[in-house]
């Protein structure tokens, strides 16, 4: 059961589109959103390595500050009216339907991620702007820093009115996909229809494509195996095969290789990244 889902903000545009992805995931499981603005220190502002008179360095805290909170209560305003618009109960945990409140943290979003995000069933996180250079390091922070499955959300093409009701699971028998298999069972119970993607090669001793519906059918889940041709890559046949099947979620494990490999060099976990119109579910 989902009981808990971060969405960590900051002000940059994105976080309505998550916390929309957050919400149909939490009227699912009646789950609670903590969406935590990450708001920086005020001294983190000031020039580095200029000397500055301490009167001067009073003054400018004390509006670098007043500035912040001008921003965390407009920030708060807003997340009122959306919570009203997504149908959710605000500042207000009752486990019987779903909720959303506002928390403030100062520092780092990548440090406020670590903190936070371990103690959470899911993390919520925009899909990365390469084009803006916005979001790679909070999708980084939270994969490899938290130790819970991380729920990217791209720019949507219109409301979403449901998320986890059709999963599609990536299967290729390595570590990064059992962990996210067993960290997604809540998900997974929950969902109308569950299909286990496959396109034959298996990276793990002996697993086979059976063993994992076996797996499931013994959490009384009943999933279909698709199995996809491989045409040009491994993840662009993955994606083309989920949209095929109109699954709204995506279940993988993520970077087998080290992130920095398969940022330069390219990887299936990256291409989904960069490429993927559906919400995707990461484990690492």
């Amino acid at each position: 059961m989902i009981r808990k889902i971060l969405v960590p903000v900051r002000g940059d545009g994105k976080g309505d589109n998550v916390l929309a992805h957050a919400a149909a995931l939490a009227h699912r499981h009646n789950a609670h959103i903590d969406v935590s603005h990450c708001r920086p220190k005020p001294e983190d502002l000031l020039p580095f390595g200029i000397p500055i008179p301490s009167f001067m360095k009073a003054q400018m805290l004390e509006q670098v500050s007043s500035i912040a909170d001008m921003e965390e209560e407009g920030l708060k305003q807003e997340l009122e009216a959306l919570a009203a618009k997504l149908n959710l109960s605000y500042d207000q945990t009752s486990g019987k339907s779903a909720s959303v409140s506002f928390s403030e943290e100062a520092g780092r979003q990548v440090d406020v991620i670590k903190r936070r995000g371990r103690l959470v069933d899911v993390i919520a996180v925009a899909k990365p702007d390469v084009d803006r250079n916005l979001g790679t390091n909070t999708l980084k922070a939270a994969l490899f820093h938290s130790g819970r499955p991380v729920l990217m959300c791209p720019d949507p093409k219109g409301p979403i009115s449901t998320l986890g009701a059709n999963v599609a699971i990536a299967w290729n028998g390595s570590a990064e996909a059992a962990r996210a298999l067993g960290q997604s069972m809540p998900v997974i119970r929950h969902a109308d229809t569950v299909s286990v993607l496959t396109n034959g090669s298996d990276a793990g001793p002996g697993t086979t494509i059976e063993d994992v519906q076996d797996y499931l059918s013994a959490h009384g889940i009943s999933a279909n195996i698709v199995q996809f041709e491989t045409v040009i890559s491994v993840a662009e046949s993955l994606l083309k095969q989920a949209a095929q099947l109109d699954a709204d979620t995506l279940v993988m494990g993520a970077y087998g290789d080290s992130h920095e490999r398969e940022t330069l060099f390219g990887g299936n976990t990256q291409h989904i990244v960069d490429h993927s119109e559906m919400a995707v579910l990461f484990s690492h």
